[in-house]
């Protein structure tokens, strides 16, 4: 049964920060944090799923979806989701981050540690490790990404759709949120240094759950692992058959395996 999504904004540091919210009030809340490129619309299929359950909240992010400013940076983000989290009285929430947005749910919990029940990270990797191979190899594919975007912004949206999803209908439907990004979103980008850097010390006091897809690329899937198998307290899970945003590509088998995870939580 569909659930009723509310489309809703606050106001911080003079942007209005569009987001969608579902479920009843008197249940605990997810965060769902989406890929680069993409928008809140990522988790189409987790909505209905979830807000049964729990308070379901999902976003735009600089740059992405309706929020188009040109001088507000990804890293920011954080402090964006703590002025919804305020709006809507919750002093804590379960993040749940896919690729770039795993990142972000982690920064958040650098800055709010107190405020995070639970992190799900979906095709990301552990922002304050020593990240030089990828890194170097990010920086391949952000020239890849710089020259398919000055010649052509569908031929740049076309790709990172491919490299985002694996079933044919699920390339469409990230193709359909990338159309909202545009050359002016990179802006906001440039953020994410303040985001991925070598930090020692870092205490994770909130349980982890580490997911990645097959159809990922083969550094991808090894970083997840790495990252897992030196966090004695994680879990882990590959989905078969799903690329980078698995939750798109096999969201019967996201849906469980993080509804079990998140009740495991509480």
């Amino acid at each position: 049964m569909k659930c009723l999504v509310e489309h809703k904004f606050v106001i911080h540091e003079n942007y209005s920060v569009f987001y969608y919210i579902s479920g009843s009030k008197e249940n605990d809340l997810i965060v769902f944090l989406h890929p680069a490129f993409a928008d809140h619309r990522a988790f189409d299929r987790q909505i209905d799923f979830f807000a049964n359950n729990y308070r379901v909240i999902t976003m735009d992010m600089p740059g992405h979806g309706l929020f188009q400013s040109g001088r507000a940076r990804i890293d920011h983000t954080i402090h964006y989701i703590h002025a919804i989290m305020e709006s809507e009285n919750y002093n804590k929430a379960h993040f749940v981050g896919v690729s770039m947005g795993s990142l972000i749910a982690q920064y958040f919990a650098l800055h709010y540690p107190e405020k995070v029940h639970s992190m799900t990270v979906l095709g990301g990797y552990d922002i304050n490790a020593d990240n030089k191979e990828l890194n170097k190899a990010q920086r391949s594919e952000n020239l890849k990404w710089f020259f398919k975007a000055l010649f052509s912004m569908n031929s740049f949206r076309r790709y990172v759709a491919t490299v985002s999803v694996n079933r044919p209908e699920e390339k469409v439907h990230f193709y359909e949120m990338a159309m909202m990004f545009t050359r002016k979103s990179f802006l906001a980008m440039s953020g994410l240094g303040n985001v991925v850097k070598h930090r020692e010390g870092v205490i994770q006091n909130y349980p982890l759950l580490i997911l990645c897809g097959d159809r990922d690329i083969e550094l991808a899937i090894r970083m997840s692992k790495k990252w897992n198998e030196g966090n004695p307290s994680s879990e882990f899970y590959m989905f078969e058959n799903a690329g980078h945003c698995a939750n798109m590509d096999d969201p019967e088998a996201f849906n469980t395996i993080l509804m079990e995870f998140i009740k495991k939580a509480e």
